[in-house]
């Protein structure tokens, strides 16, 4: 059997076949082979497994299109009774950019709302079906008119999408740190509450009534993100651990325009490649567990969502080795790509400079510098009440010694102070006390 100039013959076992184009065979053409070969008495099983390398499907796959060929099924039947996208749907899933995930979100939204019927549907279908209907439906020639970023006019002529990625709402009344995307100060946190210490997509504040803050240096991360995902470039966030740079990543994502879809993975710990793969796939949305094992189908699929413009925000990027990295190089060269890529961790500059191929098209770098002293006093009042009668001194003097500008050491002594507070409230937050909530961080705070 032969298939776009690759001999059955010559191929060896467990190889990957991709044909011309890099595009998928469909379904009849190679159902059609295939019987041709089993007509002649000499199918095998290598055959099939080319065949379905070929088509992007596991080979249980294709072995049931064969079956269903023998009885005379070449093409794909039409399923009855399945789900079907009106144009109402279809001009939401526009609306959302193109993002599937978002569009059975909105859905959802609206059945709770009992207006999913003005939308021509009865139910909220799963994932992988809207996905495979809009593949379907897209197939077929429908149109799906999505606002694209004017990417080639970024720095020019700025269109409304680019303003509104550099208009990040950062509103500052006195000319001092910002506070963004908290719960007010004074709002009581009930006891017990199981999050009360934790805010903003899971970033640990150690305390209740805590709030995140947006210092100078988050501005700086918001602005550098936000011309990186303008330009559809990729984004090195990194520094010292404690410092903030994933709160500040999540800051500046949180005030792109609501269009833009972000997709979050974390880097495991001593990450392979389908450990990789897999993480990607749940970021993206797509049914990982439902895709083969083979690197062929998931890259398909992967470069397939990644032509959506979006953002993929990837935390702890230290912790991946140059072949994952240059895995990730690979995805954002494949034509078509319209994602940004936003890399952020402790040590994740050193990382990058191990794989030479990925850091030449790193379009930012940002470091995340510790906190001025001069800001730490303004800082920590916004942060949390507890320190609204703090004498200044005293906080230099911490920080000097201990805190050395370091976000989450403070919050950690934020947290030691506020217990003692609750514990004797009449007690002033003087030197002493803070001396005693900073003895509690150990050697190493």
């Amino acid at each position: 059997m032969t298939v776009q100039g690759v001999s059955a013959g010559g191929a060896e076992a467990g190889s990957a076949v991709v044909p011309a184009g890099g595009v998928p065979l469909a379904r009849g053409v190679v159902v059609r082979r295939l019987l041709a070969v089993d007509g002649e008495g000499t199918l095998s099983a290598l055959h099939v497994r080319i065949a379905a390398e070929l088509a992007g499907v596991s080979e249980r796959t294709v072995w049931r299109w064969l079956a269903d060929g023998r009885r005379g099924h070449v093409e794909a039947r039409p399923r009855q009774d399945g789900f079907s996208l009106s144009d109402a749907l279809w001009e939401v899933l526009a609306q959302a950019g193109g993002n599937v995930a978002e569009l059975r979100r909105r859905m959802l939204r609206a059945q709770e709302e009992g207006a999913l019927e003005g939308w021509g549907a009865q139910c909220v279908p799963s994932l992988p079906t809207l996905h495979r209907v809009i593949k379907r439906d897209l197939g077929a020639g429908r149109v799906l008119e999505v606002a694209r970023l004017a990417g080639a006019r970024v720095g020019l002529e700025p269109s409304r999408y680019d303003r509104a990625l550099a208009d990040l709402g950062l509103v500052d009344g006195a000319g001092g740190p910002l506070v963004v995307d908290g719960p007010s100060a004074d709002v009581p946190v009930a006891e017990g509450s199981a999050d009360a210490g934790v805010r903003g997509g899971g970033v640990r504040l150690y305390v209740p009534a805590a709030r995140l803050v947006s210092t100078r240096q988050v501005a700086a991360v918001a602005e550098a993100v936000g011309h990186t995902v303008a330009a559809r470039g990729m984004c090195c966030v990194y520094g010292d651990a404690g410092l903030g740079k994933t709160v500040a990543v999540e800051q500046a994502l949180h005030f792109l325009p609501g269009r833009v879809p972000v997709w979050r993975a974390v880097a495991g710990v001593a990450p392979g490649l389908p450990q990789l793969r897999a993480s990607l796939c749940e970021a993206l949305g797509l049914p990982s567990g439902a895709l083969p094992h083979r690197a062929g189908p998931v890259g398909h699929a992967l470069t397939r969502a990644l032509a959506e413009p979006g953002v993929l925000f990837i935390d702890d990027a230290q912790r991946l080795t140059p072949p994952l990295l240059d895995y990730l190089r690979q995805l954002w060269d494949a034509p078509g790509c319209a994602a940004a890529l936003v890399l952020c961790g402790a040590g994740s500059e050193r990382a990058l400079a191990r794989a030479s191929a990925l850091r030449s098209r790193v379009l930012t770098w940002h470091q995340v510098g510790r906190l001025e002293p001069s800001q730490v006093p303004q800082m920590l009042t916004l942060f949390h009440p507890v320190w609204a009668q703090a004498n200044p001194d005293d906080l230099a003097q911490a920080d000097e010694q201990i805190a050395r500008g370091n976000f989450r050491t403070w919050a950690k002594i934020t947290s030691h102070v506020y217990a003692a507070r609750e514990r004797d409230p009449a007690r002033r937050v003087d030197g002493e006390l803070i001396e005693q909530a900073c003895a509690r961080l150990g050697p190493y705070p």
